[in-house]
């Protein structure tokens, strides 16, 4: 188990980051600027990063835990909602926003990819390969999530999640 005071330093620095790169983007932020937002020290800062980019890897380990959890928590059967999956990501990028805005559709692709893989090889009854199905899948969300974040979250997850239904039922049903 983590000591709680490395955790909360290692939550002030990626928090920090997160904000930097929402206002600023991600170029344009420096160790120095992480540093002087989350008020810690450079030695401690490489006590837990090598570097900015690593950082930055770690706020998506901590983003896809969280999300794997979530997806964890549908079970491992097959829900009444068969795209229940998309609303438990909808509800996740939207309890996440400032990270989501942060991270951008290009980091989100494989960890949505990976998410939607590991759910859907639970499922026995696939007729189409669970690679196939679920690159379709991260695919068109990544690409609906992204625009969804840019558009600064005009619309609920659950509603999201409704219209994500409406446009995917027949291909998930059909897989």
């Amino acid at each position: 188990m983590e000591d709680r005071r490395v955790r909360r330093t290692r939550a002030a620095l990626r928090h920090a980051l997160v904000e930097l790169v929402v206002e600023r983007g991600y170029d344009r932020v420096t160790v120095r600027d992480v540093l002087e937002r989350a008020d810690i020290g450079r030695s401690t800062f490489y006590a837990h990063f090598r570097d900015k980019d690593t950082l930055f890897a770690s706020c998506f380990e901590d983003l896809r835990d969280d999300l794997d959890r979530e997806m964890n928590a549908l079970g491992h059967e097959r829900p009444g909602d068969p795209v229940k999956p998309l609303s438990v990501i909808f509800e996740h990028a939207h309890r996440h926003q400032q990270v989501y805005r942060a991270v951008g559709t290009t980091h989100l692709h494989p960890m949505i990819f990976e998410v939607m893989r590991e759910h859907l090889c639970t499922h026995d009854e696939l007729r189409l390969p669970v690679d196939v199905v679920a690159e379709y899948h991260a695919s068109a969300l990544v690409g609906v999530l992204g625009w969804w974040v840019r558009a600064d979250f005009p619309y609920g997850p659950g509603e999201m999640a409704r219209m994500i239904r409406e446009l995917t039922v027949g291909s998930v049903t059909a897989a």
